[in-house]
């Protein structure tokens, strides 16, 4: 952030707060970053939290309405809570399975969800997160061990705009500009005249070493930092620079005869596996020595310094939310997938024992665990259901989508106690949000991935996250014995690696770990393009560059600009699907 941090915001009474017109800001600014979300979740299999936007874009909104008509009333703390609230709960949607296990269960069975199955699938995982994140918000929130410092940042961003209105007037503007550029790019590569994606020399072609004209890239590179940005291209080195290579030299993998232009399908195929291998027993190797410490390691953020503010207030009501959601999760898993009804009952005290240890981990780091989590549900169903996929993938989904959501919620739960929010209205927005995000999402994922064999894991939807599930899966329900030995030895070795820089991360202090490559993004480069790893590292670099030489321009403005890069090419290649689902009609 720019500025120091804002002397603490007044206690001031609630007033205002579910209103209407900040519900229906956070539904509208749900509607429009919620595809951004789904087309990054399928690109790159990240996601981008849109708490920050959503508070800068409805201060600036409607500061300006009651500047110009007197009869405006003045936009309040608590709406502004209440609509990046809805807003972000929306855009979260892609943790309750939408680009991960839901297509991953299209791939292995072939069996695609109708549009109102897959919408109230994905709700009600969501559904059953927010009611997991109510009931562990006093314990967590009260656990002075546990800073959540992704809710203090956008805590911080709120006291900013109310203090100095004229910054959030100016980030606007960054944001828009960038958001225009990315788009503007985005439609001349898509209707006006498609840019070369250049290459070296033939070879480099083939092994996916092109140029990708995408902002989008760019702008995440500028959120991951430098660590990671090194990292992919690190890894992009490794798998496609030189693993790639080795395995077409030595027959491993058969490419066409003549093959001219990237390879990607052919080659992630066998690269997938040392990838996911790397990233599984990584993150749950961190994890697990973290826990058996007992104190994950506190980041190096002042943020991490502020007090608790309020007490806590809970009320036994919702237990019937709790019980509804339960009651509805389980019945779509008998419904929609076949699965076993106490089978199916098995995913709520998992979802909620992987809730608590993904909040801790977020609350004291700020990082969300979401991969190991995923992984955890999928091995726990693999030991009590072997040779089940469905099982495997979509009770996993219930287990580990739901701790996703809670803990993502757990941030919005964290601010909102420190302004003095109504913890209930608060609720309810968070399941406005879900609902809105659910439709929204699943419409946005139809569009773009109508035929899920014939474009999911190819260059242009790489679905790195999907790639992962279905890996894990099979491997569970067939076993190793259908892997070739080599894809063995490279499980193996993967596997050793990960475990050897988890346990590394976790125990070094983190002066030393920070030189350490990052386990997620280096097997990640396994599974992407290199051309998106090369565009993502090149975004760090030069993100990390300014910085170095305008320090405070970057606190103030890099994540605002980033953000407007990957909402620009997102939701212009969003409307580009739209617009050629409408003329094929």
């Amino acid at each position: 952030m720019g500025h120091a941090p804002a002397s603490a915001l007044p206690k001031v009474r609630v007033e205002r707060e579910l209103s209407l017109r900040a519900v229906l800001t956070g539904a509208v600014l749900g509607i429009l970053l919620t595809p951004s979300n789904v087309y990054a979740g399928l690109k790159i299999g990240w996601s981008f939290n849109m708490s920050i936007i959503a508070l800068l874009v409805g201060f600036v909104l409607w500061q300006g309405l009651g500047r110009r008509r007197q009869a405006v009333p003045a936009w309040t703390l608590h709406e502004s809570n209440i609509n990046q609230t809805v807003a972000s709960a929306a855009a979260s949607i892609v943790s309750g399975g939408l680009v991960a296990p839901i297509p991953a269960y299209t791939l292995l069975t072939g069996h695609q969800l109708d549009p109102l199955p897959m919408m109230a699938w994905v709700f009600s995982v969501s559904f059953l997160g927010i009611w997991i994140a109510w009931y562990l918000r006093p314990a967590l929130l009260n656990d002075p061990e546990l800073k959540f410092p992704e809710g203090m940042a956008t805590l911080e961003t709120l006291q900013q705009i109310y203090h100095h209105g004229h910054e959030a007037l100016l980030r606007i503007k960054v944001l828009c500009s960038a958001a225009l550029l990315s788009g503007l790019v985005k439609w001349i590569d898509g209707f006006v005249w498609a840019i070369p994606r250049w290459a070296p020399t033939p070879a480099f072609e083939r092994m996916t070493f092109t140029f990708d004209p995408s902002l989008l890239l760019v702008g995440f590179g500028g959120i991951i930092g430098i660590r990671v940005g090194l990292t992919l291209l690190l890894g992009a080195a490794l798998a496609w620079g030189g693993l790639a290579p080795w395995l077409v030299d030595h027959a491993l993998v058969v490419l066409a005869p003549n093959a001219s232009g990237p390879q990607f399908a052919a080659l992630v195929e066998w690269l997938l596996w040392p990838g996911v291998s790397l990233m599984v027993c990584a993150t749950l190797t961190s994890l697990a020595v973290r826990l058996l410490q007992g104190h994950p390691r506190k980041p190096a953020d002042r943020l991490a310094k502020r007090p608790t503010r309020a007490k806590l207030r809970v009320t036994p009501w919702p237990v019937a939310g709790l019980l509804l959601a339960i009651a509805l999760v389980v019945t779509l898993q008998v419904l929609l997938f076949g699965i076993n009804g106490w089978m199916a009952l098995l995913s709520i005290p998992l979802a909620i024992c992987l809730a608590v240890v993904a909040a801790r981990v977020v609350g004291a780091t700020g990082i969300a665990p979401i991969g190991a989590i995923g992984k955890l549900s999928q091995l726990s169903f693999g030991l009590v259901a072997p040779g089940q996929v469905a099982i495997n993938l979509m009770s996993a989904n219930t287990a580990g989508g739901a701790a996703g959501q809670s803990t993502d919620l757990m941030n919005d739960f964290k601010v909102g106690l420190e302004i003095g929010a109504t913890p209930h209205k608060q609720l309810l927005a968070q399941c406005i949000g879900v609902f809105i995000g659910s439709v929204v999402g699943v419409l946005v994922y139809l569009v773009l991935i109508p035929d899920p064999q014939a474009l999911l894991l190819t260059e242009q939807w790489p679905a790195p996250a999907v790639a992962t599930w279905k890996a894990v899966a099979q491997t569970l329900t067939q076993g190793l014995g259908v892997l070739s030995p080599e894809l063995r030895w490279a499980i193996v070795a993967g596997s050793t690696a990960g475990v050897l820089l988890g346990t590394l991360d976790s125990l070094l202090p983190h002066r030393a770990a920070r030189w350490l490559p990052s386990t997620a993004a280096l097997g990640l480069a396994f599974i992407l393009p290199a051309s998106i790893s090369m565009m993502m590292g090149l975004g760090a670099v030069l993100t990390w560059l300014v910085s170095c030489r305008w320090p405070s321009i970057t606190e103030r403005f890099a994540i605002t600009t980033a953000a407007g890069l990957i909402a620009g090419e997102s939701i212009m290649g969003v409307g580009a699907s739209f617009w050629e689902m409408l003329r094929t009609l």
